[in-house]
């Protein structure tokens, strides 16, 4: 058996004569346990939230979307109709117009966003799964699904015929305006459902068939604001939005559902990276400790060592005797902390242990990934400590009386 391993193991798993140098190894390797363990929870936690935040999204995200490079809008030929038609990848796609306008009611106004869907846009996304009121929209009839939020801005409801909403946008082109009226194209609506999905999108859309936003904005037959697509489950994202990108030409834009939500996954990566950084900088504190315990150890073991030259051994294997135990230390304490943080987040995510709302438990997600960080993480720098600590025996400490 390698020598130095052999006393490293002896050191770490024997009990010193001196009471305080066992309470300084305990308080180091529980530091080591709690640290692994707490940054196993936090990543945990973080993917998590991640997947919460992402869930909604996807109620209403496309898998591929087209857009404009420049301007508002894009037509479509019937050749290019019929090719996205033939696309085999492609289960389903939706023309949308979309535009900011004003929506009125008794008195009150906000402005918002009108998109304007067709009869597809159901098997392209889940959007009518989230209307907690009402309905989803009936093919060419001057309804509106809204969002929440702005029907408790504007104090309308589901279903009320005595009560019209009225939307308004802009009229296109150039000339000088004689009155507020002229100014823009308004239309009648009734609100037929109220969908919850978050907080942003709550007071910011609200939904209407196409052909009513069609006339509003005095589109043309095949002109859209963008193409939403649903692809088939085996289907290649990449190889279909290149396809959809030679089709329909450079004057438009294919994204994908990171692309559309490119802030939301910055944001979430960022936040994530940074809880990273402060717990890691928890664990170089804790790792002080273990610093601490080898050198308290180191001077302890002054006689022992003392003899251990005498009896041939180098310098440098006694110096490799406490970088070994500070690394055993250190990995056992990872190995624990990954089995006790693993055990809590199973049981939250098994049992909702706690939870966010009464009626939505803390989400958590147990990824490989993240046994991976931590172990490297606590194993990186454990190695690091311990080498710090062993570079403290000189030849003059275990050579001395």
């Amino acid at each position: 058996m390698n020598f130095s391993l052999y006393i490293a193991k002896r050191y770490l798993f024997s009990k010193s004569s001196n009471n305080a140098i066992n309470i300084m190894t305990i308080i180091a390797a529980s530091g080591t346990i709690i640290a692994s363990a707490a940054l196993f929870i936090v990543l945990s936690g973080f993917a998590g939230l991640k997947e919460f935040s992402l869930k909604f999204s996807s109620f209403v995200d496309p898998d591929l979307k087209v857009l404009p490079i420049q301007g508002k809008s894009f037509s479509l030929t019937e050749q290019q109709l019929e090719a996205l038609n033939a696309i085999d990848a492609v289960a389903s796609y939706s023309k949308i117009i979309e535009e900011r306008a004003i929506v009125q009611f008794d008195q009150k106004q906000q402005i918002i966003t009108l998109k304007g869907v067709d009869t597809n846009y159901k098997k392209v996304t889940s959007i009518d799964s989230m209307v907690i009121y009402g309905r989803w929209l009936e093919d060419g009839a001057s309804q509106i699904v809204s969002g929440g939020g702005i029907s408790n801005a504007l104090s309308f409801g589901v279903l009320d015929m005595t009560k019209s909403l009225t939307i308004s946008v802009p009229k296109p082109g150039k000339g000088q305006i004689t009155s507020v009226k002229s100014a823009f194209n308004t239309v009648k609506v009734f609100n037929i459902g109220v969908f919850n999905i978050n907080e942003t999108l709550n007071y910011e859309y609200i939904y209407a068939d196409i052909e009513t936003v069609k006339q509003l904005l005095s589109y043309n037959e095949n002109q859209v604001s963008a193409l939403e697509f649903k692809l088939k489950p085996n289907a290649n994202e990449s190889e279909v939005s290149e396809t959809l990108q030679a089709l329909l030409g450079n004057t438009i834009q294919v994204k994908n559902r990171t692309q559309l939500n490119d802030a939301l996954y910055k944001m979430l990566n960022t936040e994530n990276v940074a809880v990273y950084l402060i717990f890691t900088l928890v664990i170089i504190i804790a790792l002080f400790n273990v610093i601490g315990a080898l050198i308290m150890m180191i001077l302890d073991k002054k006689e022992s060592l003392h003899t251990l030259f005498n009896l041939g051994a180098t310098t440098k294997e006694i110096r490799r005797i406490f970088f070994l135990q500070g690394s055993l230390m250190t990995i056992l304490g990872g190995i624990i902390g990954l089995i006790l943080g693993f055990i809590i987040v199973f049981l939250q995510k098994q049992f909702s242990l706690v939870m966010i709302i009464p009626s939505e438990p803390y989400p958590v997600v147990i990824k490989a990934i993240n046994f991976i960080i931590v172990f490297v993480t606590i194993t990186t720098l454990g190695l690091l400590a311990s080498k710090l600590a062993s570079q403290r025996i000189t030849k003059n400490l275990v050579n001395s009386n």
